[in-house]
């Protein structure tokens, strides 16, 4: 995993649903991809919180369009408990880069009296840590295949949960799944054509603005709200939310 960490890279993403993905891990293992495996596990439990100003300002930069724009998050790889901040920038190329600092388990509710995680989020972000607040938290299971030439890896996320941290509520994309094709760009890709075979298209998605799409009446997301119908049609089904437990 080492050799395809792909911190700087061209991201696609994907949406289907959980029928659908049974038969493209048949193919992709046909194909030679690998599957990431974790102390025996293949389909690991993630959870992130992602941070903004008290005007949402990365979440309205995203739905703006905005072509340089961020995204600050904690992140828990839940099987082995690191813990770390993330900065995810996006250039007006379409490049994603991200930059990690490891911080202990405790903080990955609120960071920001961590001196140096402070001093990582200005240093990466600009943003200083009394600017940002947690506002929503993403729970998913992740299934990781790379390709046998180690040129690009596939995430696949399955049981979506958000929780907002402002409104009390809670959702999930039911039987949706979101793929993410992460490559350096330059290479040929054979997980392309697989997903072409199953009809699986590419969909601009973000797991934070349809989280807060979905939980957030009152949020600006007249641009988000065509996806969240796209997903159902997807999926067959209504996306519901509930007050959050």
């Amino acid at each position: 995993m080492d050799e395809v960490r792909l911190m700087n890279r061209i991201d696609t993403k994907y949406c289907t649903d959980a029928a659908t993905l049974l038969e493209l891990l048949d193919d992709a293992a046909r194909r030679g991809y690998r599957v990431l495996e974790v102390e025996g596990l293949r389909l690991s439990p993630y959870n992130s919180m992602y941070y903004d100003t008290d005007a949402l300002r990365m979440f309205l930069d995203h739905h703006n369009r905005r072509l340089v724009r961020q995204k600050v998050r904690t992140r828990v790889y839940v099987s082995s408990g690191q813990t770390f901040l993330e900065i995810k920038r996006k250039n007006n190329h379409g490049r994603t880069r991200k930059k990690r600092i490891e911080i202990p388990s405790d903080e990955f509710a609120d960071f920001r009296r961590d001196t140096a995680a402070d001093r990582f989020l200005t240093e990466k972000s600009g943003y200083l840590a009394d600017e940002l607040k947690p506002r929503m938290e993403t729970l998913f299971d992740r299934i990781t295949l790379v390709n046998a030439a180690r040129t690009e890896r596939l995430t696949i996320d399955t049981g979506l949960r958000f929780v907002n941290h402002d409104t009390g509520l809670s959702g999930g994309l039911g039987p949706a799944v979101i793929i993410e094709l992460k490559q350096d760009g330059r290479a040929e890709s054979e997980m392309k054509r697989i997903l072409l075979d199953h009809r699986i298209k590419p969909i601009r998605v973000s797991k934070y603005c349809i989280g807060t799409t979905l939980t957030n009446p009152s949020v600006k997301s007249g641009r988000f709200k065509p996806k969240l119908r796209l997903i159902e049609k997807v999926i067959h089904q209504k996306i519901e939310i509930h007050p959050a437990i």
